[in-house]
């Protein structure tokens, strides 16, 4: 089952100048953002446009830059027809409202069983791996296809696993883990293929469901993945937890209320991310127990950006391309991701990021050591994003950052020291931030000196080994 997506009807309002728009809905009625100071909060009412919609507010800053969805203390999309910003500060000049198709985020729409993974398979398996590991179940599972949201907040479609120890007799807990990063869509946890699932296998097998989200644009879903979107790694996995849980009710499979978060690379990125928003706003139906984000690149326009400008080669240059393309596709950094590109790239890279490549291919048409991958970049772009503290990519960058908020639940940040591809400070950053706003948050090396991919296994064990120790 595919879900259409359908363009947004805009509302607009200018700082204190009201823009009306007609209307989609009848073409006769004219519509318009009110904004105004409510008790010393801006807040933003618009018309109602029925039931079948919800609605997401962006904030622009100049003319020129780019749209933002400013987080407040609603969930979003906002089901109703208000918006308060939260701060008396006055946070941009612009103002617009997306009425977007409105999903029921987190119904299961197709539920598919898959081979079970035996003991004996699994205990091959994490053999072969050096994962010292003995299963303790045969595993079921099942991929899940379910309604959430597109990083615009209209209904959409993702898809991911669910994994189930067979025989249990106590009520399980939850985890979830998220993957890193993929470029090809058949590589996501549920295609029958990924090696993913193995992850998700470990810990169904000794007692846990663990749920696995492909997140957006990856196995069943449509459209261009939006590589490290905060927002939409969040809504993704919120929305497999509900449907994953609502199965199990379904069959009754008693779950005991504890939550464990987990994930690497982009995975760790997106963990945090969850966490995030399970705790500002979904603690009436999820508390997470523990969360252990690993690897993750948390502090993108600090960190992050500092290592882009370096003009140091990275290991895997298409992480960098990557996420150009998918900020141009989430905020319209440029008119088209080959306007961002120099020559040859503007025409040999777009091709290649269809979902149907995987990284290495990427990699061998992107720049090489010495070269830094920022050599894919038009050189003015680039200077004005290292001039411009209020850059386009910067501000999509700072959209994205995982450091300025406060984790209730106790976190484990694990970052092995010699990572290459994600810079250690990442986990630096974010753990002298979660400190100093009073988190209990810890910040492990589990195998000092290790590169990126030297310290899964390590990284893995240990945020499971942790888990196991809290798991009732």
């Amino acid at each position: 089952m595919r879900l259409k997506s359908l363009p947004p009807w805009i509302f607009a309002a200018a700082s204190s100048l009201f823009a009306s728009l007609p209307s989609l809905l009848a073409a006769e009625a004219e519509w318009r953002v009110d904004l105004a100071r409510e008790n010393g909060a801006l807040t933003l009412r618009w018309p109602d446009a029925g039931a079948d919609w919800a609605y997401t507010v962006q904030a622009l800053p100049t003319i020129g830059n780019i749209w933002i969805a400013p987080r407040s203390t609603r969930p979003w999309p906002i089901a109703g027809t208000s918006w308060e910003a939260g701060s008396a500060a006055l946070p941009a000049n612009f103002y617009r409202v997306l009425a977007v198709p409105r999903a029921e985020r987190g119904k299961a729409l197709v539920t598919t069983t898959l081979p079970t993974l035996t003991k004996a398979e699994l205990s091959f398996i994490f053999l072969f791996a050096g994962v010292p590991l003995t299963p303790q179940f045969d595993v079921a599972v099942r991929r899940i296809q379910y309604e959430t949201v597109g990083p615009w907040g209209g209904r959409t479609l993702a898809s991911g696993l669910l994994l189930l120890p067979v025989g249990a007799t106590r009520p399980l807990p939850l985890v979830v883990y998220q993957h890193g990063t993929l470029a090809r869509k058949a590589d996501a946890p549920s295609a029958q293929a990924s090696q993913e699932r193995y992850i998700g296998a470990a810990y169904a097998s000794t007692g846990y469901a663990a749920v696995l989200p492909d997140y957006l644009g990856l196995g069943d879903s449509p459209g261009f993945h939006p590589y490290h979107h905060a927002v939409t790694e969040a809504t993704a996995g919120v929305d497999l937890l509900r449907a994953a849980r609502a199965y199990c009710a379904a069959q009754g499979i008693a779950l005991n209320g504890q939550l464990f978060l987990t994930g690497y690379s982009q995975g760790g990125h997106a963990a945090a991310a969850l966490q995030r928003e399970l705790e500002e706003f979904h603690a009436d139906e999820f508390l997470v127990t523990a969360a252990a984000p690993m690897a993750g690149a948390y502090d993108l326009s600090g960190t992050t950006a500092d290592e882009m400008l370096s003009g140091r080669p990275q290991p895997n240059p298409y992480y960098l391309a990557y996420l150009l393309a998918a900020y141009q596709d989430v905020y319209r950094l440029a008119p088209s991701f080959a306007e961002l590109l120099r020559a040859p790239y503007n025409v040999t890279l777009p091709p290649l990021l269809d979902g149907q490549h995987g990284g290495s291919e990427i990699n061998a048409v992107l720049p090489q050591a010495p070269a830094p991958p920022t050599d894919i970049i038009k050189p003015e772009y680039l200077a004005a994003f290292r001039a411009d503290p209020d850059h386009p990519l910067r501000r999509a960058l700072r959209d994205n950052d995982l450091v300025h908020w406060t984790p209730k639940a106790p976190v484990r940040l694990y970052h092995c020291s010699g990572d290459r591809d994600v810079p250690p400070q990442n986990s630096a950053v974010a753990h002298a931030a979660f400190v100093s706003r009073g988190a209990d948050a810890t910040l492990w090396d589990p195998r000092p000196g290790a590169d990126h991919g030297d310290c899964v296994l390590p990284a893995m064990l240990a945020a499971k080994v942790w888990f196991d120790s809290l798991k009732e």
